[in-house]
């Protein structure tokens, strides 16, 4: 990444954030800092959301697919509070075929599915991030 410093603030009860400072500290030369006073530049995550959305049924009208939908939108912006890069979303999708005698079973594979969609949204954001054109000094 182009910075040596990065804040990230993510919204609370979300574990993106941590994930994110993770990602950062293992992978990259930038180092996290824990006041955005101390920060080159400062990722907020404005919004991190899962939903589900029923994708099909059958011909009694039983679930058989769930749309799974998980949405991040963030932004950089540097020490002087311009934006490096304005809001963007990360939408990403997964279909849960759905049955009735697994309830419990398709609980524990949604959990994993929204886990593993913020993995790659996470994989994206560094992605993006490490494309970004280092500051004039």
């Amino acid at each position: 990444m182009p910075f040596k410093s990065l804040y990230i603030s993510a919204p609370e009860g979300h574990t993106i954030g941590m994930d994110l400072e993770r990602a950062v500290g293992t992978s990259s030369t930038t180092k996290v800092v824990a006041n955005p006073e101390n920060a080159e530049a400062m990722l907020e995550i404005t919004s991190a959301v899962s939903e589900r959305a029923i994708l099909s049924l059958s011909g009694g009208g039983r679930v058989r697919d769930f749309n799974l939908i998980y949405r991040v939108v963030y932004r950089l912006v540097d020490k002087q509070g311009a934006e490096i890069v304005p809001n963007t979303e990360i939408s990403l999708t997964r279909i849960l075929p759905f049955l009735d005698a697994q309830i419990l079973a398709k609980e524990a594979e949604e959990r994993l599915l929204y886990k593993d969609m913020q993995a790659d949204a996470i994989q994206q954001i560094m992605w993006r991030l490490s494309a970004i054109k280092a500051p004039s000094e």
